[in-house]
């Protein structure tokens, strides 16, 4: 059963709430990470395309719509999650977003596009980021950058760097930018 609820912060669908499922891993991205991270990007992400790996509640995903990003990959692997957010993007009739139902590293695994924004908020017990660091930079444009949410500040490997930082209870989150695709996209 459906029972939580977020609020999408800004954009074409503000104040709009989205349901989601209680799921032990599940842990909508806070109002005030949101605000700050999409204050960071600036307002308007028109045109830009994003991943949004381990999707959960969606959160990220449509405040990216509704701040008119062209496309947004939603992967999630639990099924009553990934009914919640078929559900979601129906009723907020979400065009440009785009459904998988896959485990997260396959699906790196096997992804060809590339994407101005990745979102990475992965279940904090599994330790996934590790697993993740080599593939993500050929999925990012000229450009691109990964956002990141961890359970205690990210020490990144060598060849990232950390454009901002912040911390908001028990969630430290981080914006980073491949050294190889230093060029920038909406955040100094």
């Amino acid at each position: 059963m459906i029972a939580n609820r977020v609020r999408i912060i800004g954009g074409q669908w503000r104040r709009r709430h989205l349901r989601f499922p209680e799921l032990p891993d599940l842990r909508p991205t806070p109002d005030r990470v949101r605000e700050t991270l999409f204050n960071w990007l600036g307002q308007d992400l028109s045109g830009w395309t994003c991943l949004d790996l381990f999707a959960g509640s969606g959160a990220l995903s449509f405040e990216a719509l509704s701040r008119h990003a062209r496309l947004v990959v939603a992967v999630e692997k639990d099924r009553q999650a990934l009914a919640a957010l078929a559900q979601n993007a129906m009723t907020l009739q979400a065009t440009g977003f785009e459904l998988h139902a896959a485990d997260a590293l396959q699906f790196v695994g096997r992804e060809r596009r590339r994407f101005d924004l990745i979102f990475l908020d992965p279940p904090f017990r599994e330790e996934l980021l590790p697993r993740l660091w080599l593939d993500l930079p050929r999925l990012l444009t000229q450009g691109g950058q990964v956002y990141i949410e961890a359970p205690a500040g990210l020490a990144p490997p060598s060849d990232w760097e950390v454009v901002r930082r912040g911390g908001a209870g028990k969630v430290h989150y981080h914006l980073l930018r491949h050294l190889g695709a230093r060029q920038d996209r909406g955040s100094t």
